[in-house]
């Protein structure tokens, strides 16, 4: 049994050294950038400029209970695309984090309750953003650097 204990924690180390922090948030923050971002892209053509279809959309299936169409699309298409370009860059990456987390719970409670496994899945990509921020590499760790050096 301490063999295979001891063969356990060399696995764990190596995979400390292999897989850093910074490594796993970097990838965190590319993944639901990714999911966030392109369905942002899927409610426009050209640069930003949103379709009737999307308009269409909030006016159906996406009905929120406070929200109009007019305000929900826009709201919701600037956001799936601002708040993943700043998880990229790792640039106000709790805010931004948290951002997509609130639109998620939205979309959870109001849009698609029977998506729970998404949901919860983007969830779990979100928190530790939340919690644990960017990481080293991302430009808040460069701000936060080039603050303290002052």
């Amino acid at each position: 049994m301490h063999f295979l204990l001891a063969i356990h924690d060399r696995a764990a180390a190596a995979a400390r050294t292999i897989l850093p922090c910074d490594l796993l948030l970097l990838v965190d923050r590319l993944a639901i950038a990714a999911i966030f971002f392109l369905s942002g892209r899927t409610k426009v053509e050209g640069v930003l400029t949103i379709t009737p279809a999307t308009y269409d959309l909030f006016s159906t299936e996406y009905t929120l209970p406070l929200l109009s169409p007019q305000i929900a699309a826009p709201l919701a298409t600037y956001s799936e695309h601002l708040f993943p370009m700043l998880l990229v860059l790792g640039l106000a990456t709790r805010g931004a984090a948290f951002a997509l987390l609130g639109m998620t719970l939205v979309i959870q409670c109001f849009v698609y309750p029977d998506a729970w496994p998404t949901h919860l899945s983007w969830a779990g990509l979100l928190l530790p953003l939340i919690a644990l921020g960017g990481g080293g590499w991302s430009v808040d760790a460069w701000l936060r650097g080039a603050l303290h050096a002052r």
